[in-house]
């Protein structure tokens, strides 16, 4: 399989993103977006190139503002750029196309806001192990006084990840997640919908699939539950279960 062509895409407030663009000629363009402090050289990302690859249809994979090979810094951003990252990237290198947006973790989350104002031209949406308002329900609401303390005096909460590393928790961090909650009102979809979950997920329990189906309103919803599945769901049983995901949106 040939490597397909790296790129780097200029945002409007200057932010290089490192992207790869596999076209295919296709109408259909598939969307990865990565989680937390990930990236495109994941199992998922490799195993998308050879799903698009091998069934004709294009694949955009990019790296979020301080993230992977694009430029800044990670705890100088947030959701809120993210989100406008990916909004840019798509308008400009999937313009026109059909979108399916398959996001992973944080990835799901950016990937609701994309729903809302890519609306008229999705295909379908997979969450894989989805985190929307993770940085409230998950992180905020649950550190203690001094923890929070750190957060309000502009300082860097370091965060212990299960990833033996650590999230640079900022102020900005918290309170742009602040602004952009979605589980609080429902969203109506014209399209499928695909949520995957591992039992064994220690990162984002796997109930949040069951909270997320209550927001996105569509007639064709369909949640998988993998038993003994981890946060990444990137073994060879999971990624054939993203497969079937996508086929069925397809």
């Amino acid at each position: 399989m040939k490597n397909p062509k790296q790129n780097f895409f200029l945002t409007k407030n200057n932010q290089k993103i490192h992207y790869k663009f596999i076209n295919k000629k296709s109408k259909i363009s598939i969307i990865f977006l990565h989680g937390l402090m990930s990236d495109i050289k994941s199992k998922k990302a490799k195993y998308l190139q050879k799903f698009t690859n091998k069934n004709k249809i294009n694949l955009l994979l990019f790296e979020y503002s301080g993230h992977g090979r694009s430029s800044g810094k990670f705890s100088d951003f947030s959701i809120k750029n993210w989100i406008e990252d990916s909004k840019q990237i798509i308008e400009k290198v999937a313009n026109k196309n059909s979108l399916i947006l398959i996001g992973s973790s944080m990835g799901a989350w950016v990937g609701i806001h994309l729903i809302k104002y890519f609306h008229e031209r999705i295909k379908g949406f997979i969450g894989i192990a989805p985190a929307p308002d993770f940085t409230e329900e998950l992180m905020w609401k649950k550190f203690s006084t001094s923890e929070k303390k750190i957060i309000m005096e502009n300082k860097i909460y370091k965060l212990k990840s299960s990833y033996n590393n650590f999230y640079p928790i900022t102020k900005k961090f918290i309170f742009d997640g602040k602004k952009l909650l979605v589980l609080n009102k429902k969203i109506k979809c014209n399209f499928p919908i695909e949520l995957l979950h591992g039992t064994n997920d220690n990162s984002v329990p796997w109930n949040y699939s069951f909270l997320l189906s209550k927001v996105l309103i569509s007639k064709n919803i369909k949640i998988t539950i993998i038993k003994d599945g981890e946060h990444s769901l990137s073994t060879t049983t999971d990624l054939k279960k993203l497969d079937l995901a996508i086929k069925n949106i397809l």
